[in-house]
């Protein structure tokens, strides 16, 4: 419990999770949106957190890591590389657990929820530990 108290007072993980419910209300109204189409599940889930990756990135690099986005050039690309990297591992993770759910008869809403928690975490760790580093 005390950790959980650390991190809220921890500024860059306030404005990282801010950051997150803006790609996330990308992520789940495009995954809503397709899913009430008719879109397979699975599908709508990865093509709304490819959205979100988008911003997020744009949120990340200008209001949470701003004293860790490298300048231009080479370790630029590497750091958006990083990043892309990162987003791929919280697809894959929210693809999956999204197919699992819905393969087991789960509501796919209910296993985006799960994704949504998997997802955040890992990737606050990879971004703080690895590509704002």
């Amino acid at each position: 419990m005390v950790a959980v108290l650390q991190r809220l007072t921890d500024w860059r993980f306030v404005r990282y999770l801010l950051a997150s419910v803006g790609a996330l209300a990308v992520d789940v109204g495009t995954f809503l949106a397709l899913l009430s189409m008719g879109m397979w599940a699975a599908g709508a889930s990865a093509f709304g957190y490819s959205l979100g990756i988008v911003a997020h990135w744009l949120m990340s690099s200008r209001a949470v890591f701003t004293g860790n986005v490298a300048e231009r050039g080479a370790a630029r690309t590497r750091q958006k590389a990083l990043f892309v990297i990162s987003a791929l591992i919280g697809l894959a993770l929210t693809t999956a657990i999204v197919w699992a759910g819905d393969t087991s008869g789960i509501d796919p809403r209910i296993a985006k929820l799960v994704a949504i928690f998997v997802s955040f975490f890992a990737t606050w760790l990879l971004r703080s530990r690895v590509v704002f580093r």
